[in-house]
């Protein structure tokens, strides 16, 4: 029998006369990796920030473990879901392992022989040597910056792991590198991923499941497969039409067909 990990009860969030999300429903199953799409101010990247408590709902809940993040110390739910979004953001005066090594920290303040175990797993995990440990960020290229973003954000070993575009800032060619990484990621740990993006190629690549949302509202929640082969809505329609014509796969999910970059949704 499948888990909820995370839920969504009839959430609303507005900004000023602006609404974002109109009535969220939504369950995701522990273990499944949901990539979110969406037209810029669909409320994608306000959803996410709600998992973890960084934004509140005007009204409604959201449960983890079938427990309500409302009842719940902020900080230490934050500090056991990794979060990764665009640029990594680093901290500028701390040294890869540091930066790995920080919520760790935090959690096994008594236990530095664990997470120094720690920081040398996920650094073998996301593809960096060793030798990088003592460097600082701006020693780093791009593509190093966001492994070592997603190492930290893993480094605790949460049940979740939330990601806003994490890729944006990367050239193509690393962004399919680490996008490669990641599916290795996910295999290997099983964990549940709510993974935010622009690019419905990207999306149908990684997710076991794909959430499109416009509007403020759901137009459909399925498989990769399921969405290609039956878009709900027109507006799924256009938004998976031209990865047909790309990859030739109308009824089969894209993640057999390698990234091209098209149909990203930014502006």
């Amino acid at each position: 029998m499948t888990k909820t990990m995370i839920e969504f009860r009839n959430v609303k969030k507005s900004y000023g006369d602006k609404v974002v999300l109109k009535d969220l429903s939504l369950c995701v199953e522990k273990g499944d990796f949901v990539t979110v799409i969406g037209s810029s101010g669909c409320g994608k990247t306000s959803a996410l920030k709600m998992v973890n408590g960084l934004l509140a709902p005007d009204s409604g809940d959201i449960l983890i473990n079938g427990e309500n993040i409302r009842d719940k110390n902020q900080t230490q739910l934050r500090r056991n879901i990794g979060y990764a979004i665009q640029g990594s953001v680093l901290f500028p005066h701390m040294t890869v392992e540091q930066n790995i090594a920080y919520v760790p920290n935090l959690l096994n303040k008594k236990d530095r022989q664990k997470t120094k175990e720690a920081v040398n797993k996920w650094m073998g995990i996301v593809g960096l040597d060793q030798e990088m440990k003592h460097r600082y960020p701006s020693e780093l290229s791009g593509g190093q910056q966001q492994r070592v973003g997603i190492a930290r954000a893993l480094a605790a070993s949460p049940e979740i792991l939330l990601m806003d575009e994490p890729f944006g800032a990367v050239d193509e060619i690393t962004r399919a590198q680490l996008q490669t990484e990641l599916q290795r990621i996910y295999s290997q740990t099983g964990i549940t991923v709510l993974f935010v993006t622009h690019d419905i190629a990207e999306a149908l690549k990684l997710g076991t499941k794909v959430l499109v949302m416009d509007r403020g509202g759901i137009q459909q929640y399925a498989a990769p497969k399921e969405l290609l082969a039956h878009p709900a809505t027109d507006f799924v329609q256009r938004l998976t039409e031209q990865q047909r014509r790309t990859c030739h796969l109308p009824d089969d999910r894209l993640g057999d067909c390698e990234y091209n970059g098209v149909g990203s949704m930014k502006g």
